[in-house]
């Protein structure tokens, strides 16, 4: 088991803060039992509510080098793992033959498959590592249910089985963070061997609080109407709700448009920001147009 990396969870959440991660105390309580236990914590929630954000905030803060498998449709162990540099290998078999030598196949086979001819990929690459690592495993709900049979042995017992090689064992044990957008379920294998964690939307005040640190200059007056708009529209039904991302990025505009107070006209001529489907920002205008009123008494 390695050293602790966090004392208790204020730290962790002190830390996080520190690099602009604004978390609640069941994250960093999370976090803190993952390093403790050794165990990978798998982040579900809604796309945009900084389920990734929170593994490379986690790598910052400790120092550490942030690996990352970015999960798809078709994702293979050659890809994910490992595979062998089949056209040096052919270079080194060509190259033998060349030579003259004649000491057999065996021997031959023996040199190919060794450390030299080995490609790592992220997984492998993150249990090899003789530096700190944080391991991110993006989107696993990606892949088909087959592929997550890669991640069991690796998530289990921080090791890899190569024919060729044999196991070999982490030198350290990273941190691991998978994350998911809830596409579809995952195996129960897999869920057994994560610590877990929801990550949703934040309530008005922290996604205010999450304005005011990450936009520059804003004042406390917009940061709040951005905060309560979003809110509402979190409350109709959307195809795709805004992220925090898209809250930033509203924020950002306001800022620029030189907007200090979002009166209803504003938030319709640039809901396009916050919402990506132009159903949704029908139903968005009909509803700004709807609620005047909320908007004369966030100017208050």
């Amino acid at each position: 088991m390695s050293e602790p990396r966090f004392p208790d969870i204020d730290t962790v959440r002190e830390q996080l803060r520190g690099v602009d991660y604004l978390s609640d105390e069941g994250i960093a309580g999370v976090i803190y039992l993952a390093d403790r236990l050794g165990k990978p914590v798998l982040v579900e929630g809604p796309a945009g509510t900084g389920k990734t954000q929170l593994a490379k905030s986690t790598a910052e803060i400790l120092g550490a080098r942030l690996i990352r498998l970015q999960c798809y449709e078709g994702l293979d162990e050659s890809k994910a793992l490992y595979e062998w540099n089949y056209k040096k290998q052919l270079l080194r078999i060509q190259a033998t033959k060349a030579d003259g030598d004649d000491s057999g196949w065996t021997d031959i086979s023996e040199d190919i498959f060794s450390d030299e001819f080995l490609l790592t990929r992220p997984l492998l690459e993150a249990i090899t590592a003789d530096d700190p690592v944080v391991l991110l495993i993006d989107e696993v709900d990606r892949v088909e249910v087959e592929t997550e049979a890669l991640l069991l042995e690796i998530l289990s017992d921080y090791q890899v089985s190569i024919p060729e090689l044999g196991t070999i064992e982490a030198k350290q044990i990273p941190l691991v963070f998978l994350t998911s957008n809830n596409t579809r379920e995952l195996s129960e294998a897999l869920k057994r061997r994560c610590l877990y964690l929801h990550v949703d939307y934040p309530d008005m005040e922290r996604e205010k609080e999450i304005v005011l640190t990450k936009v520059p200059g804003i004042s406390e007056s917009l940061a709040d109407q951005v905060a309560r708009i979003v809110r509402s529209l979190r409350q109709i039904e959307l195809k795709k709700a805004p992220s925090v991302s898209e809250t930033l990025d509203w924020a950002n505009t306001l800022m620029l448009l030189g907007i200090e107070h979002v009166d209803a006209e504003t938030a319709s001529d640039t809901v396009n920001i916050l919402l990506k489907y132009q159903s949704d920002i029908a139903k968005a205008r009909k509803e700004f147009s709807a609620d005047t009123q909320s908007f004369e008494g966030s100017s208050a």
